[in-house]
């Protein structure tokens, strides 16, 4: 950034006492300066009245975040500008504060009513870092200020605002899933945004929240087609990749009757104009009239998605040009998949990283559509400079793409790489050349000849991999290759790789008729060497030896007598076993078991041959250009592509109703937006809604002519066009606030009286980009329609209009609202912090729910015995209350009492020595216990979610004692109360390895309800959870230091086994519970 060459000339080589020096020398750095002036000197200028001073104290710091350098000690004199009135400086605290908000939550809390001030700020930048902030501080207790902060950010005028507030939604969500249903109607309002700014980021918050609500894209599906292209790459992959996955859910596949469409493949794939602009009922007629042989007619909508991505293949982003090929790959008819192939191509000219994505996706697709890289083969040769893990993608396309027209080039090519110094590249060349032998029976002889000529190669790899490869081929027409298997058998004493020695072995073993002479002296050489052989290659001997002794016992039954022998006692345990397994086998022995006698067909039976096939066969069940099919395996959050339907839903849900008034010319429109244009001042500009009118009135008939969508997507373009005239003009409208405010109010006056209350939060949220007078006008009937639809209505019976009233984001800020009961806070915040922020959970429902009340767990236990204590005994207990200085501690109660005859005096805790993570808040010191009393002190201690034992010393005046206090498992949590149907959301999404499950045995003593509830509650501190069936009992609970959940069920049948099933990320604690809970049931 510009700051860092001025903070360098600032500070120089050199600085003051105490200070950090800045310089180009390593050891100049601030690490060997003293912590306690650290940035001071960007302190006072942060504390300063000049606005020149603050604003380049703010530059220096974020040019240290851009740098690396960890910036978080400067929180709270950054915090107290957030208020400054200098733009530049607010920006820039904005800035630091997303960066830093979630480190520093407590401090970000304090200045929450400065965030709130920032919502309603004439800037739109502002008024967005100030809903970034607010979204970025991870404390539960502020979830009903973010959802108010996120609904008027999404009536704000400014779609920059707008598309935050769609960012702001998947953080809310991650952080109280609970809100999903209000998120819902914020998604369903911000996807009938019509501005392309906004349109990629709803799309993905539709995505995180709730991506099986299809039924939000119905009436949004053809405005987002024609917007996608005007959208931000990003946008675009994301909206393209929903859109795949809508399309696969709406219409019929393309491929469905391929056989009537190869007879008629013109009509069938393009379909002329009249098929697309054919009405239902001629449809239902010409289906009566041909009932067996229905002709398959794209909906026109699936045509507009196609059509209108097609553009976006010669994008400049490798991720928009990946997400159209797969969606062409899976939507499109067969006939025009091939479009994509030559922009594939063409991104290989890009970075190997891209290279390495698009080549693992050309692979899959080249399976089943090889034709399309077909003329395409040169573009998948290798180079020498390619990284090789790309060679190996290359090779693997190559071979996907042999055929008997040009497999004589490819297989020239495959003799070039085998000369490369890339060992594993050659190795993959070589199996290339044996899959090619395999699929196309003609040249496979020719294969097999070349490579029998690498098998003199002085390269002992090459060599290895050719034997394997060899063998493989040989298993299809071993009776012709006679020489080949001899030739192989000389090889033995050469070849030292385990691999290629074990192929040779089965190879002679199982075709040893045919080199009856050679087999029983290779079987003499390699008992030889028996004892120094890999354990691969001693498998192969004793398999090679029992065939022998079945087809040649004269010459070879000594041999494999000695052979087995070795094994017998050979170190590794599985060729002992296949020693003994294949004596007894072989050998006839008095005892005689049947198996025996079946011994020949045991061994020798006729094996198949193995089929060479490609690693990407089966892949395109994933969807392409997924992180899923990169693995090859299902990625957190990935979704399923659905499968074609069986009927086409009906098309009529994607028709949007639009209102006869706004039913015009084209020309009567453009004059409509140029009126208000002209005749307001060129301050206020907010951005106006895009090409709103295109879409809108291409969904209302459900399909038309080609040349009529032509003419409106020229008409879409030219709005376009002006839309961004506006947005270059929104920046300067602090200029005209105030004649903003005076149309304003001269609209409001037209507003029937029982409108205005309702949208008047939001018509004057922003004066920073107050719209024409048409628009206001038309987006306060908009308005009207919606608020009903995603406000809360108050009850019938309520007519005082205050009571009615909705909360606004200023009633926040002051902190004592008379109507609202202060609803008890979460354990999360300190105290001090719940004090002060009361007032701002104005909710009707309380945040938290009131838990169940705490069960007390195990009783008594004891810490000290009075003799060891020498008169002081000490017991203690866990108490499960909430330990008032810290949430995440457990409060511990310990019960001190005097058996001795003198005073003791002094009681407190020593120096802890606690393994790492184990925290402990001392109780206050006893002065004195008199002989015969008894006292009891809390302490709280933070076994950061794990049964280790905190040691400590329990001291008086006179005397040390030694103790430790360890936690059953199940005081390490505490209850949380939430429905059956959260429940099991929540448990579905912790299974896996997040899951323990055990059976149990309930006694007849242990099935009643209330004895399983005490027994569960006294073992662990959970809360219990209502559950519909008799025979369940669910409970759940979250750990005290980290907040996980503690999910248990017990499946309590009434005859048979129970079952007893944790889910939990801790999977330690799952386990040791599981043990806990079983014991408790079972006693």
């Amino acid at each position: 950034m510009s700051a860092a060459p001025a903070y360098s000339e600032d500070k120089g080589g050199s600085a003051g006492p105490g200070e950090p020096e800045y310089g180009h020398d390593p050891a100049s750095g601030g690490i060997f300066s003293s912590d306690y002036k650290r940035h001071d000197d960007l302190k006072e200028m942060l504390d300063t009245n000049k606005d020149s001073l603050k604003l380049e104290a703010m530059k220096r710091i974020v040019a240290m975040i851009a740098r690396g350098k960890n910036a978080s000690d400067l929180f709270p004199a950054v915090v107290k500008n957030v208020a400054c009135k200098n733009i530049e400086v607010k920006k820039l605290v904005y800035v630091y504060l997303v960066r830093y908000a979630e480190e520093q939550q407590d401090l970000a809390l304090l200045s929450i009513s400065t965030f709130q001030r920032g919502l309603k700020d004439p800037n739109q930048l502002i008024r967005a870092s100030a809903l970034r902030v607010l979204s970025s501080i991870r404390v539960p207790i502020i979830v009903p200020i973010m959802m108010l902060a996120i609904k008027e950010a999404a009536s704000d005028m400014s779609p920059y605002v707008r598309k935050t507030a769609a960012h702001a939604i998947p953080k809310l969500y991650s952080l109280d899933s609970d809100q999903k249903d209000q998120l819902i109607e914020v998604i369903e309002k911000l996807l009938a945004d019509k501005t392309t700014l906004v349109a990629g980021s709803v799309v993905m918050a539709f995505e995180e929240v709730c991506p099986e609500r299809i039924d939000l894209i119905h009436k949004n599906y053809r405005k987002l087609c024609n917007l996608l292209i005007d959208v931000e790459e990003w946008g675009q992959v994301v909206i393209i990749s929903m859109l795949t996955r809508y399309a696969r859910t709406q219409f019929l596949s393309p491929t469905q009757n391929e056989s009537l469409l190869e007879e008629n493949p013109e009509k069938a794939f393009y379909g002329s104009e009249e098929d697309e602009a054919k009405a239902p009922g001629q449809e239902e007629a010409a289906a009566t009239a041909l009932p067996a042989r229905k002709p398959y007619v794209m909906d026109p909508d699936h045509r507009l998605l196609l059509r209108n991505t097609k553009p976006l293949l010669q994008s400049r982003s490798a991720a928009v040009v990946m997400a159209v090929a797969q969606l062409y790959f899976h939507l499109a008819p067969k006939a025009e998949v091939g479009v994509i192939a030559k922009a594939l191509v063409r991104l290989l000219r890009s970075h190997s990283e891209v290279q390495y994505v698009v080549l693992q996706n050309v692979a899959t697709m080249s399976i089943k559509r090889r034709g399309m890289f077909e003329p395409y083969l040169k573009s998948f040769y290798i180079r020498s400079t390619d990284p090789t893990q790309i060679k190996i993608l290359k090779l693997e396309v190559l071979t996907n793409l042999a055929n008997e027209t040009n497999i004589p080039t490819v297989l020239r090519e495959f003799q070039t790489y085998i000369r490369s110094m890339d060992k594993d590249f050659v190795a993959a060349t070589i199996q290339a050349i044996g899959r090619c032998a395999t699929n196309i029976g003609r040249v496979r002889d020719t294969c097999l000849n070349g490579l029998v000529q690498l098998l003199s190669n002085r390269d002992e790899l090459v060599v290895a991999e050719s034997v394997v490869v060899i063998k493989k081929l040989l298993q299809m027409q071993p009776a012709q290759h006679g020489e080949i298997i001899k030739h192989l058998a000389k090889l033995t004493d050469n070849i030292q790789v385990p691999m290629a020695r074990a192929s040779i072995l089965w190879l002679i073993g199982e075709y040893c008729e045919h080199v009856p002479r050679i087999a029983p002296d290779v079987l003499r050489k390699m008992a030889k060497s028996f004892t120094a052989e890999e354990d691969i290659v001693k498998l192969q001997v004793i398999n090679l030896a029992a065939k022998l002794y079945l087809t040649n016992s004269k010459q070879t039954k000594l041999l494999t007598q000695y052979v087995l022998s070795l094994a017998k006692y050979d170190q590794n345990y599985d060729i002992r076993d296949r020693a003994r397994f294949t004596r007894q086998l072989i050998v006839p022995s008095e005892q005689g078991g049947a198996l025996s006698r079946h011994a020949k067909k045991l061994f020798l039976a006729p094996k198949p041959a193995p089929v060479l096939e490609s690693s990407f066969k089966d892949r395109d069940h994933f969807q392409l250009g997924s992180l899923s099919h990169l693995l090859n395996a299902k990625a957190t959050g990935y979704q399923e592509l659905p499968d074609w339907p069986e009927e086409a839903p009906d098309p009529s849900v994607r028709n949007v109703e639009v209102p006869e008034w706004t039913k015009c010319s084209n020309r009567e429109k453009r004059k409509e937006k140029e009126k208000p244009f002209y005749s307001d001042s060129e301050g206020e500009s907010g951005p106006t809604e895009s090409a709103d009118s295109d879409p809108e009135s291409e969904s209302e008939s459900g399909s038309k002519s080609s040349g009529e969508s032509s003419s409106e997507e020229s008409s879409s373009e030219s709005d376009n066009e002006d839309e961004d005239e506006e947005k270059g003009r929104s920046s300067d409208s602090e200029h005209s606030e105030e004649e903003g405010e005076r149309k304003k109010m001269k609209k409001r006056k037209k507003v029937p009286e029982g409108h205005r209350e309702g949208s008047s939060s939001e018509e004057g949220s922003d004066s920073s980009s107050s719209s024409s007078g048409s628009e206001v006008t038309s987006e306060s009937e908009e308005e009207r329609v919606e608020s009903t639809s995603w406000r809360k209505k108050p009850p019938p019976s309520s007519k005082s209009s205050p009571a009615a009233k909705e909360i606004s984001l200023l009633d926040l800020e002051d902190f004592t609202p008379p109507s609202v009961q202060p609803v008890s806070p979460p354990t999360i915040v300190s105290t001090s912090l719940v004090t002060d922020l009361e007032g701002l959970t104005l909710t009707d429902a309380s945040l938290v729910p009131s838990l169940l009340s705490p069960v007390s767990g195990v009783g008594k236990q004891e810490l000290l015995h009075r003799v060891a204590g020498e008169g002081l005994a000490v017991d203690y207990a866990f108490s499960r209350q909430p330990f008032p200085g810290d949430p995440h501690m457990v409060s511990v109660h310990i019960h001190f009492s005097n058996s001795s005859e003198n005073p003791i005096k002094g009681l407190h805790v020593g120096a802890p020595k606690l393994p790492a993570g184990i925290s402990i808040q001392e109780f206050p010191e006893i002065e004195s216990l008199a002989p015969g009393e008894s006292t009891t002190a809390v302490m709280g201690i933070n076994f950061c979610d794990s049964t280790q034992a905190a040691n400590f010393q329990l001291c008086t005046q006179t005397r040390q004692f030694y103790v430790s206090i360890q936690p059953p498992v199940g005081e390490l949590m505490a209850p949380v109360f939430m429905s059956e149907n959260e429940f099991k959301k929540e448990q579905g999404k912790l299974t896996g390895m997040n899951e323990i499950t055990e059976k149990l045995m309930l006694p007849n003593t242990c099935r009643s309800d209330h004895i399983v509830v005490q027994k569960v509650t006294t073992t662990a501190n959970l809360g219990r959870v209502p559950c519909g069936t008799s025979d369940e009992y669910r409970f759940a609970g979250r750990t005290l230091t980290s907040g996980s959940l503690v999910l248990l069920t017990l499946d309590a049948r009434p005859a048979g086994v129970a079952q007893l099933t944790v889910n939990s990320e801790k999977m330690v604690i799952g386990t040791m519970l599981v043990k806990d809970v079983i014991q408790a049931l079972t006693q």
